[in-house]
């Protein structure tokens, strides 16, 4: 009965959050909040992919024989110098899955 009244909680709180915006029409944040909003998508992506990069497999690896650091680096070269999304996701990927095959970690 625990685990449903911390379901039911966290929907509350997600849709107060969430209808308090569309409940309020005219509020506007400040430029300041505004601007710093602009940043979340890569706060929230950096959060995500960095633990994976380096802790791949639950232990701390910032080595060269890190498949997933090397190809993390490659990709962030690839958007560098492309700035082209689609090159991005598929250099990236290639270079992955190419690092364990070379490393002899993938899985076959």
């Amino acid at each position: 009965m625990q685990t449903w009244w911390l379901i039911i909680g966290m929907l509350a709180i997600t849709f107060a959050i969430r209808y308090g915006l569309f409940a309020f029409p005219g509020l506007r944040f400040p430029p300041l909040v505004r601007q710093a909003l602009h940043y979340v998508p890569s706060a929230v992506l950096t959060a995500i992919v960095v633990p994976g990069m380096l802790l791949p497999q639950g232990v701390w690896a910032f080595n060269a024989e890190n498949a997933y650091l090397l190809a993390g680096l490659l990709t962030i070269l690839i958007a560098a110098l492309s700035r082209h999304l689609l090159l991005t996701i598929g250099g990236g990927l290639l270079a992955f899955f190419l690092l364990r095959w070379a490393m002899g970690q993938l899985p076959l």
